[in-house]
């Protein structure tokens, strides 16, 4: 089981509480900054942000990702005293063809999607594209991206879900707790100040998604393909005034303000693409026990029981 590899660490509760709050402490310091600052002061907080060059915030952006994926894997490895690849999957090895399973479907899809929308609604995205700026934001986006949603995944489906679920000994609290954490720690993107806080249920749904990927493949593989191709799209396919990440993609969206129809959009993908995407990788993995895994009871395996001295 991917929650039980935590039994292979030590989880004394300081341990837990230091690796969170350093770790996660950006998204504590993000949530509480957005919830003592008024609406106007974010806005002109946006408002600068994208007077910024877009690249060099998009590489402002995601540095800090950097530097918290390595202290994460240095307290889990030296400070929990587990391997790396606990962390990641309860296979044997790392699955890199479950990454780029995970990675083409969601591009196919986004990608899909992207072109029905742009020939059923003509003029609502433009052709954006510059050679030189977008040359670079393939550079920078294929260094800098892995890290983030490596940092993202690794913290939130991996650590933090193992952890909780071996506290709590079940699967559906951590699987529903970490989701919303998740969709919380996205409250303060712009998309949200500017589509309402309905955003939150496509937020809170792709940490569902991602969750359930997690626990029914037993590993983080599909989550972290899934992840980074859609992070990657969002930066290189289509940008726009009001989006959190502000790059020089192939297409802008002329509309300098959310429009109703793209909320139905991104509730849509939640309501209609995530159950297909979850048919599809059911289908191709042959996922079996869905109730045991996702709402099933964590207990130690039994090599560990014996590993640590417990019932000798």
């Amino acid at each position: 089981m991917y929650i039980a590899q935590a039994f292979k660490g030590d989880n004394v509760s300081w341990k837990f509480w230091i690796t969170t709050l350093v770790c996660g402490g950006i998204f504590i310091i993000n949530f509480i900054s957005y919830l003592l600052t008024s609406p106007e002061d974010m806005e002109a907080a946006y408002e600068m942000l994208k007077s910024i060059p877009k690249i060099l915030g998009l590489i402002l952006n995601l540095i800090p990702f950097v530097v918290l994926l390595i202290f994460l894997i240095v307290f889990v490895v030296f400070m929990h005293k587990r391997s790396f690849l606990s962390l990641t999957t309860s296979r044997s090895k790392i699955d890199f063809k479950r990454i780029l399973f995970s990675f083409l479907l969601i591009s196919v899809l986004t990608i899909g999607g992207f072109v029905y929308s742009y020939y059923s609604t003509p003029g609502e995205v433009v052709w954006n594209f510059e050679p030189g700026k977008f040359t670079v934001l393939v550079i920078v986006s294929l260094i800098l991206f892995p890290f983030q949603i490596g940092f993202e995944e690794y913290f939130f489906r991996g650590y933090l879900m193992q952890q909780i679920g071996v506290a709590v000994k079940n699967k559906w609290f951590p699987l529903i707790f970490t989701s919303v954490l998740f969709g919380v720690a996205h409250s303060a993107n712009p998309e949200v100040a500017e589509m309402g806080y309905i955003t939150m249920v496509f937020y809170i749904g792709t940490g569902l998604l991602l969750g359930i990927m997690t626990l029914m493949d037993e590993g983080l593989e599909l989550a972290l393909g899934f992840h980074l191709g859609n992070n990657l799209l969002a930066a290189l396919l289509v940008t726009s005034e009001w989006s959190a990440l502000q790059t020089d993609a192939m297409f802008k969206y002329v509309n300098e303000q959310a429009t109703d129809a793209m909320v139905n959009e991104m509730l849509a993908s939640v309501a209609i693409s995530y159950p297909i995407i979850i048919i599809i990788l059911a289908f191709t993995y042959k996922w079996k026990n869905w109730g045991d895994k996702l709402f099933g009871k964590v207990v130690m395996p039994v090599e560990q029981v014996t590993e640590n001295g417990i019932g000798k």
